[in-house]
């Protein structure tokens, strides 16, 4: 099984890749401008968070190209579930009440990803930035106090968004979302 982490400029993206190996899984970090050609052989991708402000930008290197493209798998975290939102027509903003550290989120759907886990824990946050309408065809799975889309599934597709961030060992339950994503595969 193979996995490229996307690099999207997340301070975090590493951690993303560690929490992979630790579950076994092969996996390897690109450059997010790595043209789809070279990703083809892929099980599934992971998109990082990113920089502030980095998942409203029109363009954040191939990603766009990754998710027209993609008949695998794909985990938007932070940023990359913000520009997945964008890209498949939901809008995203500025927080009214920005998330960071320790924050509850309430599970919706337990769908895929969220599998086997309780319907409320603790997640680690940090942004600024987050989904304020869901794309048309998609489910939202996970809600917070300040943040409605925590977490969302594209209807058709095996695509996933959350705002959170499951890599960090603060998030309850992270290795066991990384499991339920890879065991779709």
């Amino acid at each position: 099984m193979k996995v490229y982490v996307i690099d999207n400029g997340g301070q975090w993206t590493h951690l993303e890749w560690r929490a992979l190996r630790y579950i076994g899984v092969k996996a390897e970090i690109i450059a997010n401008t790595t043209p789809f050609e070279k990703i083809e052989d892929a099980d599934a991708i992971v998109l990082s968070g990113g920089a502030p402000r980095v998942g409203l930008r029109e363009k954040l290197g191939n990603c766009n190209e990754y998710l027209e493209k993609a008949e695998f798998p794909v985990l938007g975290i932070c940023a990359g579930h913000q520009y997945m939102a964008r890209f498949f027509g939901g809008e995203c903003g500025e927080a009214i009440t920005p998330e960071y550290g320790k924050v509850e989120i309430e599970v919706i759907d337990k769908d895929f990803i969220f599998k086997g886990l309780p319907d409320k824990f603790f997640v680690w946050e940090n942004h600024n930035d987050e989904v304020v309408k869901l794309p048309e065809n998609f489910s939202l799975l996970a809600s917070s106090k300040y943040c409605k889309v925590q977490a969302m599934r594209h209807n058709e597709k095996p695509f996933f968004g959350l705002q959170f961030h499951p890599e960090v060992e603060h998030t309850q339950y992270g290795r066991e979302i990384f499991k339920n994503f890879i065991e779709m595969i």
